[in-house]
């Protein structure tokens, strides 16, 4: 305690904002799912129309966070998150007129004889999308502004604090978003949530600044802060701006280590996340309103996941003396054989809610965990300035498999259920779920076995 009063600790103010725009993220982006289950019925959709709303979000999203993380490079973190916040905060409250926009866009359409697309379905795909774009500025923005506030035996640490607003995000919104949709209507769900977002640019304004140019930071934190540029003799403040060719950055096994990574985990965490109301209510046939305990406790699980999963690798750094990233690659190891308890989820359901509810949780907290220090693998070996970008790649190929998991969850729902078994469909994305993160660090580490820092950028 006595050295963080010496050093200071604004940085740690700055952590707080990341972790309530993540917390904002999560929570705009849950209120489909959420309603889903009503949605489908109201509005007749199969399995399959939920995968297409859902899945033009991750698609969407991973095309947007190529590009964003490239322009929060070059436009710097404060202006970034700005027009990433407002973005999204209207596309999730464009929701609200879901249905009205479609039938604007098809009537369109049918000027040019384009037909047979559900007009809700095509209203909320085009809220969705304008989501994504908005959305996809959060992560490489925060996880650059982590590199910028924090020094790499700390960004762990401080992913997986800021991360785990995606777990407050999740277990707000269970708690939220049934109660206003049967108080004043589903359209007042998207609105209220949605303007949350507005309210927190006003606190980024205020207290977000570069380390070099804050005038709350202590000279004492900010050397601290900048200990690996002394260390490493890496100057990574002259030429921060420069413009990283994409085609150079894919040259580094680093790159397509964390790649790989994201591709096989993201879509895990996209379908708990979008697609467990849904299960609920297939499996159990509960409500809306009854889903909300549930969610709201195995969302409370995932908090404990992500902060602790990143604290986790600073006992391998300390105590082992190892280097950031293989102390992390050891961390994760362990982290990746935690989800495959989720394997018991279907084959124990007969015995209650709860029991795929617990299991599911402990499978999104390993999720969580391997989030927080999947992300800072790149700042581990990546200059400041191709932070962002490269998170960007990364996020998109975990967008991709989100697509990919998605769709193929659809379909697989709605040909099981025909057959009357959907429980079947259930239980072979749930396998995928539960292997697919000890796959992902076997062929990371194949890909890059030792630590090796990037200074040629």
């Amino acid at each position: 305690m006595t050295a963080t009063k010496k050093i200071g600790k604004y940085r740690w103010t700055i952590c707080a904002l990341l972790f309530a725009a993540t917390t904002i993220n999560y929570l705009d982006r849950q209120v489909l799912s959420l309603l889903g289950p009503n949605l489908l019925k109201e509005y007749h959709w199969s399995h399959a129309d939920y995968a297409n709303i859902t899945g033009i979000f991750q698609l969407v999203y991973a095309i947007a966070l190529l590009f964003g993380g490239r322009l929060i490079d070059k436009f710097g973190t404060k202006k970034g998150y700005t027009i990433a916040f407002v973005v999204w905060s209207l596309g999730a409250m464009m929701h609200a007129l879901a249905i009205p926009i479609g039938e604007g866009v098809m009537t369109v359409f049918g000027w040019i004889g384009i037909g047979m697309i559900p007009v809700s379905v095509l209203g909320f795909t085009i809220s969705r999308a304008i989501l994504a774009i908005g959305e996809a500025g959060n992560f490489p923005a925060a996880i650059k502004t982590t590199a910028e506030y924090f020094p790499k035996k700390d960004r762990a640490f401080a992913t997986g604090i800021f991360n785990s607003g995606s777990n407050i995000g999740a277990i707000l919104a269970p708690l939220t978003v049934p109660w206003i949709e049967a108080t004043w209507g589903w359209q007042a769900a998207f609105i209220i949530i949605g303007g949350v977002g507005l309210i927190w640019l006003i606190f980024w304004q205020i207290y977000y600044k570069k380390p070099e140019e804050q005038k709350r930071l202590s000279q004492a934190e900010l050397e601290y802060i900048n200990r690996d540029d002394i260390m490493e003799n890496v100057e990574n403040k002259e030429g921060s701006s420069e413009k990283i060719k994409w085609s150079k950055l894919f040259c580094y096994r680093q790159t397509w280590a964390f790649v790989v990574g994201k591709f096989m985990t993201d879509g895990v965490w996209w379908f708990f996340l979008f697609w467990l109301p849904t299960y609920l209510s297939d499996r159990y046939h509960i409500s809306t309103l009854q889903m909300m305990l549930p969610l709201a406790v195995l969302y409370s699980m995932t908090m404990f996941g992500s902060i602790l999963g990143g604290k986790w690798p600073t006992y391998f750094i300390n105590k082992h003396k190892l280097s950031p990233y293989d102390g992390r690659m050891k961390a994760m190891l362990l982290i990746a054989l935690c989800p495959l308890i989720v394997l018991l989820a279907q084959p124990l359901g007969y015995l209650g809610l709860w029991v795929p509810v617990v299991l599911i949780g402990i499978g999104a907290s390993a999720h969580q965990a391997w989030s927080a220090n999947i992300f800072t693998t790149v700042s581990d070996m990546f200059p400041k300035k191709a932070v962002a970008s490269v998170t960007g790649i990364g996020g998109m190929a975990g967008g991709l498999g989100g697509f990919l998991l998605t769709e193929a969850a659809g379909w697989l729902f709605d040909f099981y259920k025909a057959q009357g078994n959907i429980e079947t469909g259930y239980t072979i994305v749930f396998a995928f779920c539960a292997i697919a993160y000890l796959l992902a660090w076997i062929i990371m580490k194949a890909i890059v076995p030792k630590y090796k820092l990037i200074t040629d950028l």
